[in-house]
């Protein structure tokens, strides 16, 4: 990687695990448009005038704090300088990342945010992440240490769900969408079909796994949460908070309030439209309390025979944790079970062995490739479990070092070998036993043959623990797929570009206070002659000029007004020119 696209870590960002970074890119910020510029200007400016009496207190303090200027879209690396100081990072991505990945950046402290900022004809809401939705949107409440450590812990939660094999499509499906929505050259046959595309895969779900819930809380919340009382609430999420259209919308009486709890799992949404009801927290405590209540329920928490079944049903790398403490990770893809419990689980591919989510030295998916298999549970008509007999008790029914043993698991997989050694833990329990020449049985099925070299059987008599992901994030090298399909790059005409350059000459003349309204005029005629709808440019005009004596102002401002006349424009210049006065 060369300098110029070299990504700058700091001491928070360091601490990110391998598989994180090759979703972070380089901030593209040489390749924002003057139009661009005036777009994030114009939101933010009318964001502040209205939030400032319907967003929560911390919004404006959290402005100041994160270091977003008004008047420029902001560098990554100067937010992070400010960031790092309450302990936060910021990061660069392609739009959409898989969610997992996603609660995991924010697991460690790092927003994630989409460096693509949204087109002019997208400027009131748009289904695509971008900058002003991540930057101006979730980084000024992190400011609240509450809230922050809300996030956090959502993060390291979040990236715990499982999912489901569909998520990942729905995922897939709802970043096209995005990607082509916000491209200008799309045309409205491929969005409809993409919107199909989405629509029907929502209706189709299914059962709501871990991660689609998740989601829907992460959604109530952290992007269209609003807080306080119920008939006069305040706005934190980020969705509203960077919608100039939505912002006030979701506070009229059309849009239901209901009060925050676990039934917000529940609730899907359609990012395409605007949501028809929306939940109130009472306090930012509350969250962290209904989150709590939610992870009580995950399989990370509740482990056991639901918890393999759902990480089977997922086809994706898993981890199981047993009472003893080790780790299974890999792709489980059979469990057998009786009386509802699991009796032996089995992974296919690439595994990886661990404790305290630190791979064992030997254990690793090279030693595993084919796969791990192992019974769980106590041995029968021994009331004590493996891992709670002492070396005496080990010795007297026959687990010890050189011994040809037979051990008949409760529910009826039977293990024949030869044992070799044991692993233990820091006390001493033992949580792994090797065996040569070892056949393992369940009825007339063979789990493993003696051919297939050494045996090694985990020791657990209960799965306490389930959740998406493995263990040791070293012990796997792809544990997410960046998506194949980029956030498409607009391609500007030379008569964009022209009118770009009329945006940066109105930019300069603000920022340099040195108002040449000859020039203006001339720039004036040639945007009315070749691009008559570029209202906003028409506002940046009327702001430098609206002030001065004479006439000019007044054409500029005639030009606004019949733009008015297309409803798509007026709400958007009235709130421009309402700025001013």
């Amino acid at each position: 990687m060369n300098s110029k696209n070299k990504i700058e870590l700091n001491s928070v960002t360091k601490r990110l695990p391998k598989h994180l970074l090759k979703f972070i890119v380089k901030q593209p910020y040489e390749e924002y448009t003057a139009q661009n510029q005036a777009v994030w200007r114009y939101v933010m400016r009318l964001n502040i005038d209205y939030l400032k009496n319907t967003a929560h207190s911390y919004y404006l303090d959290g402005i100041e704090k994160t270091g977003i200027s008004i008047d420029s879209i902001p560098k990554m690396e100067g937010m992070n300088r400010i960031l790092k100081e309450i302990g936060w990072a910021a990061v660069a991505v392609d739009g959409f990342i898989p969610p997992n990945a996603f609660m995991e950046f924010q697991a460690y402290n790092v927003l994630v945010i989409a460096s693509d900022i949204r087109t002019l004809e997208h400027i009131e809401y748009t289904p695509a992440p971008d900058i002003i939705h991540e930057a101006a949107g979730h980084a000024p409440i992190i400011a609240n240490p509450e809230y922050a450590e809300y996030l956090r812990r959502f993060g390291e939660i979040g990236s715990k769900a499982i999912s489901s094999d569909k998520d990942y499509e729905m995922y897939e499906a709802v970043r096209h969408l995005s990607i082509i929505k916000e491209d200008p050259n799309t045309s409205e046959n491929e969005i409809e079909k993409a919107t199909e595309v989405v629509n029907n895969l929502q209706n189709n779900m299914g059962e709501l796994s871990e991660m689609a819930q998740i989601r829907n809380l992460h959604w109530w919340t952290v992007e269209y949460g609003l807080i306080g009382e119920l008939e006069n609430p305040k706005i934190y999420g980020a969705g509203l908070l960077s919608s100039i259209g939505e912002s006030k919308s979701c506070l009229k009486e059309a849009v239901k309030k209901i009060p925050y709890s676990m039934k917000a799992a529940q609730q899907n949404f359609d990012i395409t439209k605007p949501q028809p009801q929306l939940f109130v927290t009472p306090n930012f405590a509350h969250l962290s309390y209904v989150l709590e209540k939610f992870a009580n329920t995950m399989a990370v928490r509740k482990g056991g025979l639901k918890g393999i079944q759902k990480l089977i049903a997922s086809k994706n790398i898993g981890t199981i944790e047993l009472s003893t403490g080790l780790q299974i990770s890999g792709v489980f893809t059979n469990v057998i079970s009786n009386e509802n419990k699991p009796i032996y689980i089995q992974t296919t591919g690439e595994t990886a062995l661990a404790s305290r989510d630190k791979e064992l030295i030997g254990h690793g998916v090279n030693y595993h490739k084919e796969g791990f298999g192992s019974p769980i549970g106590k041995l029968e008509g021994i009331n004590l479990a493996i891992e709670d007999m002492s070396p005496k008790d080990l010795e007297v029914y026959g687990i010890y070092e050189g011994l040809n043993t037979e051990l008949f698991f409760e529910g009826g997989v039977k293990v024949c070998g030869q044992i070799i050694t044991g692993v233990r833990d820091l006390q001493g329990k033992i949580m792994l036993i090797s065996f040569k020449n070892c056949m393992v049985t369940y009825g007339d099925e063979v789990l493993f043959k003696p051919e297939w070299g050494i045996y090694d059987m985990a020791v657990g008599k209960d799965v306490v623990s389930a959740f998406s992901g493995p263990a040791s994030s070293e012990s796997f090298e792809d544990i997410y797929e960046v998506p194949s399909e980029k956030t498409h790059k607009i391609t500007y005409s030379e008569k964009e570009l022209k009118l770009h350059s009329y945006y940066n000459e109105i930019r300069k003349m603000r920022e340099t206070e040195k108002i040449e309204l000859a020039r203006i005029e001339i720039i004036f005629n040639e945007v009315v002659t070749n691009f008559n709808n570029e209202w906003l440019l028409f506002l940046e005009m009327y702001e430098l000029t609206y002030k001065n004596e004479g006439s000019f102002s007044e054409v500029v401002l005639k030009q606004l007004e019949e733009l008015k006349q297309e409803n798509k424009y007026k709400k958007l210049i009235e709130d421009g020119i309402n700025l001013l006065s």
